[in-house]
């Protein structure tokens, strides 16, 4: 069972200290003190006063980066097996975690369950007081794989699925509060899975106006959101769903 979902950004090493910077901002957060063998790893952490917990981890790679899902589990070991049966592929077994890739490419960590987590971290005012909410990790989905890689997904999860406005789209929904749900898009193409991040916005034009002042770039205005990309050039959404989760 997963107890805590984490969406993970991998950005390159390059550029590490000014996406932390950005990415920290705009959720309202602070860097941990960094962690690993080349100190690589650190987690976003919520104001203490908001009594929330940490839902965002951050890593520096080689190459382009992007993001990856790490799922806090009971039994590492049983649920990579599950994983496996699903179709998964083990990449590595490290000490104290596991990374396995879905069928069609996306990479995940199944990672030891801490101690019981409170609540996500609420919706961010921005500098005019709009509202925004890193709370959604998008799956890009190849045309042909979209159907096994949805019910991978959905089965390794046990999430309810249900189909969101747009035909391409559909979402999965934690039965329990987590930080992030997931959005499941068909691409109009074939190739690997891959994931960007989506934030909830209260007025998606003031939060990107206020996240291209901090070092983003608008690349493409849609009708229900706006294609951003952040320092390190890595996609993300800001979306006009409810900040607020409702």
């Amino acid at each position: 069972m997963i107890r805590w979902v984490w969406a993970f950004l991998d950005r390159p090493a390059a550029r590490f200290d000014e996406c932390v910077g950005f990415w920290s901002t705009i959720t309202g957060t602070a860097p941990s003190e960094r962690r690993g063998a080349e100190r690589e790893f650190l987690t976003l952490l919520p104001d203490p006063a908001l009594f929330a917990a940490a839902g965002i981890k951050m890593q520096a790679v080689t190459g382009l980066g992007g993001v990856h899902l790490d799922f806090d589990v009971e039994d590492i070991p049983s649920s990579v097996r599950y994983a496996l049966d699903l179709g998964a592929d083990l990449v590595a077994n490290h000490p104290g975690y596991a990374v396995l890739r879905s069928p069609y490419g996306q990479l995940f960590c199944f990672t030891p369950a801490g101690p019981e987590k409170s609540h996500p971290a609420p919706a961010l005012a921005g500098p005019d007081g709009a509202l925004s909410r890193l709370d959604q990790v998008c799956l890009d989905i190849g045309a042909a794989d979209y159907y096994d890689e949805s019910r991978f997904w959905t089965t390794l999860t046990g999430w309810d699925q249900s189909e969101a406005s747009l035909p391409e789209f559909s979402r999965l929904r934690p039965k329990e509060p987590q930080p992030v749900q997931f959005l499941l898009q068909r691409l109009g193409e074939d190739r690997p899975t891959t994931a960007h991040i989506d934030l909830a916005c209260s007025d998606t034009a003031a939060t990107a106006a206020w996240h291209q002042s901090l070092g983003a770039t608008l690349v493409e205005r849609r009708t229900h959101w706006i294609v951003m990309s952040d320092p390190a050039g890595a996609p993300y959404c800001l979306t006009s769903r409810d900040p607020h989760g409702h």
